[in-house]
């Protein structure tokens, strides 16, 4: 049997770098959604527009003016997929509709047990875990944020998502 093809997203940032490994095996749709916006450079030039001290950074959509991206078709919520948003991992953010995923994801700073799925509650895809950088999550945990038009918690200073690629 061929050995898996690990799949990891290399994030540089105007803070550092971070990797996350892809569990195309637990949460196909979502990577392969997730994967198709990184070769099609989607994220290089998005900020982490929402950080959230003890709970999560979140990215993949805003531009530094505030602009949101125009994205592709929402994808069907794969959240009971048995992975589960602990710390370290990356989950697709989405609107109360459970099947609105896009663009935007988040990093879990903790165990965001609330997140996963439960009676009365579809919860949040996982897709991924990061296998370094965690230092740099940690960092951009740290920046200060303020309110920006309509959303709280946005950095006070631009964390941008210089270029996100495959690794080879």
């Amino acid at each position: 049997m061929a050995a898996q093809i690990k799949e990891v997203v290399v994030f540089e940032t105007t803070m550092g770098n971070f990797e996350v490994e892809m569990n195309r095996a637990k949460a196909p749709v979502t990577v392969e959604n997730f994967v198709r916006y990184v070769k099609d450079v989607f994220f290089d030039g998005t900020l982490f527009h929402r950080v959230m001290p003890g709970f999560m950074i979140q990215g993949g959509g805003h531009l530094p003016d505030g602009t949101q991206k125009k994205t592709r078709s929402p994808i069907v919520l794969e959240a009971k997929n048995g992975l589960r948003n602990a710390a370290g991992t990356i989950a697709m953010a989405r609107t109360m509709d459970p099947n609105s995923a896009t663009s935007q994801f988040f990093v879990n700073l903790i165990d965001n047990d609330f997140l996963n799925p439960a009676p009365g509650n579809a919860g949040y895809t996982v897709f991924g875990a990061l296998v370094s950088g965690m230092d740099v999550v940690k960092k951009i945990e740290k920046v200060k944020t303020a309110i920006r038009g309509s959303n709280k918690d946005w950095p006070v200073a631009d964390v941008v998502i210089k270029r996100a690629y495959l690794k080879q």
